[in-house]
Formats: structure tokens, sequence, C-alpha cells
């Protein structure tokens, strides 16, 4: 069996635009959560968002890549750039052995709000040549390939929020299975529209808090739906010894994946939280590991049941005691939640606090729910070194997945 590893990263994030800045926001527990900029919010019940700020495509796309290209993709490419400069695979593997798995959510939502004012305003002719290519949700893997060679399998994920992780998951798999040397993967996404956030407010999933410091609170006894966040995040994943005999940086290893699906509603996870126990339990099926050098980027969307639900898989898949032994940490508190972007956000946030001995806290976590009883890094990070990291994610269609990563020594 073959071994993964990860040996780039990039990211953009309503904490950061690049690595550097999405890490250190974690650590510093910035919270990216403000006011709405991009519609007038009068009408709407929810005011906030994580928003990607500042973001300038120019330094890494040219302009007619921009122009050809929505927002969602444009923020896949600029992390995509970033992770295989980090990892220095260009031009050191074969194209063919060089695949992509990258996902989205609800794709270039924003290209196709375009076109439906064009097309309603001025019919038909008022619809872009560039919609479908702009709009369809597998072309940011497609993109990515174009801009990379990667001539290896190249596939698009769509598993709700579950999305980054799935993407990271397979194409672990298929390095480990021999099908490729090396993937770009993870997820992105740009939905901070008025249709979406009208869509979330009427299936009461967003938070209505007016302060950013009480909108996203995971754990916390004050929880009342998630915050809209947006952006992407990529890593390289690649096979143990290519990376080695290129003398390539290790960040971590990914040592394990599992998948499965509740099959119980559409946008409510199981609460007897069977089947995300399971994902756990998969990921983790044959690796060493401690509960007390382990660390758990949750979902942890700050939703009443999300939070329940999660804690209840943890338990179930570590023990009562066990799991009280676990350190946990919800990143969504700073970032919002970026959908199809979120696992492989979150997924980064696990391979740098393996790599570095600090877990990014759950910052605003004040009033801790009694009947969360867990170890949930409230306020601030904590230097602890851990050897084993893994991130949860659950989607809409009761998609669970998780994966497991831990230090090379």
């Amino acid at each position: 069996m073959r071994r993964v590893v990860v040996t780039g990263l990039g990211a953009v994030t309503p904490i950061g635009n690049n690595m550097n800045e999405y890490w250190n926001g974690l650590v510093n527990g910035v919270n990216g959560i403000a006011p709405i900029t991009r519609f007038d919010t009068t009408e709407f019940k929810s005011k906030l968002a994580a928003e990607v700020k500042n973001f300038d495509p120019s330094a890494v796309l040219d302009k007619g890549t921009v122009r050809k290209t929505d927002l969602y993709t444009q923020y896949a490419l600029v992390a995509a750039d970033e992770a295989m400069q980090d990892s220095g695979l260009a031009g050191n593997i074969a194209e063919d052995e060089l695949g992509v798995y990258y996902g989205t959510g609800v794709g270039g939502i924003e290209t196709t709000l375009e076109n439906h004012e064009g097309i309603l305003a001025g019919g038909p002719k008022k619809v872009s040549p560039q919609f479908v290519p702009k709009m369809i949700i597998n072309i940011a893997a497609g993109q990515i390939a174009i801009r990379f060679n990667a001539h290896g399998n190249a596939m698009c994920m769509s598993t709700a929020c579950a999305t980054g992780t799935t993407a990271i998951g397979e194409a672990y798999r298929a390095i480990k299975d021999g099908y490729l040397t090396a993937a770009i993967c993870g997820g992105s996404e740009s939905s901070v529209n008025p249709l979406c956030v009208a869509g979330f407010i009427n299936c009461m999933a967003l938070s209505q808090a007016t302060d950013p410091n009480e909108a996203s609170l995971p754990f916390d006894s004050r929880r009342a739906g998630f915050v809209l966040g947006e952006g992407a995040a990529t890593l390289i994943l690649e096979e143990y010894e290519h990376a080695v005999a290129r003398g390539a940086k290790i960040y971590a290893e990914i040592c394990g994946y599992g998948a499965t699906c509740d099959a119980h509603h559409v946008t409510a996870p199981d609460p007897e939280a069977t089947f995300t126990a399971k994902a756990i339990e998969k990921a983790l099926a044959g690796v060493e590991y401690s509960t007390d050098s382990l660390y758990i980027n949750a979902h942890g969307t700050g939703t009443a049941l999300n939070d329940a639900t999660e804690t209840k898989a943890f338990k179930l898949a570590f023990g009562e005691e066990g799991a009280k032994n676990v350190k946990i940490s919800s990143t969504k508190s700073m970032t919002g939640h970026m959908l199809g972007a979120a696992g492989a956000a979150e997924a980064i946030a696990c391979v740098k606090a393996l790599e570095t001995g600090i877990l990014p806290p759950t910052i605003n976590l004040t009033s801790p729910d009694p009947a969360l009883d867990l170890d949930y890094v409230p306020c601030k990070a904590q230097n602890v070194q851990v050897d084993t990291a893994i991130s949860t994610s659950l989607g809409f269609g009761g998609h669970n997945a998780c994966i497991a990563f831990r230090r090379v020594k």
C-alpha cells in the first residue's frame, strides 16, 4: 500500500488571501465575519457574512482568464497556484501522473445570476457566450488541470458542505491505489449573493445576529445558525516515495479517509450520529493513535443540531471518556461556513496544527452548552503537539466525510 503525503498548501479565505495570512488569522483568533458588502441587506433577516476581502486575482491570473471565469473559479486558481508553488511539483512529475480532485457546492452561481438578469432585461442575446463554461460546477477542476497540464484524472466533487473533504479523500485513494502519483485537491465557493442568502435564511439555517462576535458560535449555548463564508483551499497530495526522491517538504501524511451517508433527511444530520461516527471510525481504521494526542477540526457549524450530533458522534467513535481527552475546535467560528471550500480549509488547519504544535481555537465560546461537554479549545489557541488530526464534514443530503492526518516522524 502506497503512502500519501501533503507537500503543498494554498488558501483564499475570509481571514487571509494566502497561507500565511490564513494560518496567522486562525492562530490569533481573527474573526472574518462582518456586515455584508455585496448587496443591500435591508430586507434580509441575516446581515452578516464572512466575505473574502481585498481579493485581487491579477497577481496570478491574466485579464482574459479573469474575464472568462466566475469568482469561485478565480478563488480556486489562486489557491491552487499558491499550493503548486509551495510544493515545487511543477516540472517534477509526469503530466499523466498528476490529477485534479476539486469541488464546489453551488459552482458559478454569480455568473448564473448575472446572465439571468441579462435575459430578463434584454432577451437571449444578452446571455454571454461564456455563461456555460463559467458557471458549471466542474470548471474550476478543469481550469486547474489546464493551468498545470494535469493530464491524469480531473474530477469535480460535490457533496454539499462535505465537498472539500470528499475531494481530498478521493484523491488520497487514487494515489494510494496507484492511479496517480500526485493530485491538486480542494474546494472553492463564492455564494454571498441575495439569492443564496435568502435561501439559507428561509430554510432556517443562518444566524440572524448583528454582532460579528455573537454570530458564528459553535458549541456555545447561544448558537443559532451558521454564517455564510466563501473562498478556496488547496492541498497537494503526493505519493511518499516520489516526494522524498525529489526532496519535497512534507507537511504531514494523510493516513485515512471515511465516507458515509445518513440517508436520513435532506438538510438535517441524523441526531443518532451513527453514520457520522462510522465515517470517523473508517478514517482511523488501522491508524495507531491515542486520544491524548488527537486533534479534531470539527464541522462545527454553530447550528443546534449539528454541534449536538457531532459531539455525540465523537463519543460514539472514541467512547465517553476517550472523547474527553481529545482536543476539538471549529474554525468556522472565524471563517464562517465556506460551504464547498470548508472541508479543504479545515484540512489545512489540521495539517498546520500537526506541523506547528498550535491548535486553533473556537473563538467566542464564552457560554458553553452544558450538554456539549468536550474540550473545544475555547477562545484562544493552545500550544499542544499532537500526533494525529482529523477533519470531519457533514453535508446536506446526509453526506459524512472524515480525513485523518499524522505527523511524519
